[in-house]
């Protein structure tokens, strides 16, 4: 089987992040390697992980520190570069992957020798009705997350082999200004390289809308950088316009987060942990 690592990049995620370890390696196939790589946190993430690898030696978790550029692609890029597995994954410090992720993205690699990044849904465990908002996100995803006719990859869910990442990197933008989408930009030069992507519907990860709960000022912001990314890479055909989709389900989404969150804080319910509770207790991960 191909083996696979997982990159995960942090910058002060010490909310999340122990749950974030806790999926990645409770799964039916261990990952090859999970590595953290902390771009100077002020918290005590690096604590917490650190604390998190002495627990648990077996389950091959490194944490490494880059501390030369502050932002996410210098630190994804990194952990990229120091990858060993097959298949390199990414995802965010928030994110609750499905136990039997790192199986599905192994199997979906080998049984598609000519596919060289894959993506899949996302549920948003901090919303009420996580499969109801897996189904609309892969809903949106699959009919308007496209360019060149190709699947654009997701941050938080994406995976691609390792072999190809020193014939693009070197392209990728260093986007000093954090102004574009960085996943977008990775997805459109592997099209530019000829590499293609896909959808797997099986790789299912759990993730935050954290940024429903921002404001609408901020939210418009960052739907924004849909276009500054496209417009700064001229050339590629879009499949469609998530931004304006989202745009209008926003109201209607930070209305259910902010009533969600204040339930859960009532009764002290930890979204995260309970995400994936049922599926592991079925296949004997507990």
């Amino acid at each position: 089987m191909l083996t696979v690592t997982i990159v995960i990049p942090t910058w002060n995620e010490s909310r999340r992040v122990m749950a974030c370890l806790r999926n990645a390696t409770t799964q039916t196939v261990k990952a090859h390697e999970i590595i953290v790589v902390d771009n100077n946190s002020t918290d005590n993430t690096r604590e917490l992980v650190q604390g998190f690898i002495d627990q648990h030696p077996n389950d091959n978790v490194i944490l490494r520190q880059q501390t030369q550029l502050q932002g996410l692609i210098p630190t994804r890029n990194y952990g990229l570069d120091i990858a060993t597995g097959d298949i390199v994954a990414r995802i965010d410090a928030d994110c609750m992957i499905k136990p039997n992720w790192v199986e599905v993205v192994a199997q979906y690699f080998a049984s598609h020798p000519n596919i060289s990044g894959v993506t899949g849904p996302v549920c948003y465990y901090d919303e009420p009705l996580p499969p109801l908002g897996q189904w609309g996100d892969s809903l949106v995803r699959e009919k308007q997350y496209s360019a060149d006719g190709m699947m654009l990859l997701f941050g938080s869910n994406m995976a691609v082999r390792r072999s190809i990442w020193p014939e693009i990197k070197s392209d990728l933008c260093e986007d000093r200004e954090d102004v574009y989408h960085e996943d977008i930009d990775f997805s459109l030069h592997m099209f530019e390289h000829g590499f293609r992507t896909a959808f797997c519907d099986q790789m299912i990860t759990g993730a935050s809308a954290r940024r429903m709960g921002t404001s609408w000022e901020s939210f418009k912001a960052y739907m924004r950088r849909f276009e500054t990314t496209f417009n700064a890479h001229p050339g590629h055909v879009r499949g469609g316009y998530p931004e304006k989709t989202l745009l209008k389900l926003y109201p209607f989404l930070h209305t259910l987060w902010m009533v969600y969150g204040a339930w859960c804080s009532i009764f002290k319910i930890d979204t995260p942990e309970l995400l994936w509770r049922s599926y592991r207790e079925r296949v004997g991960l507990v």
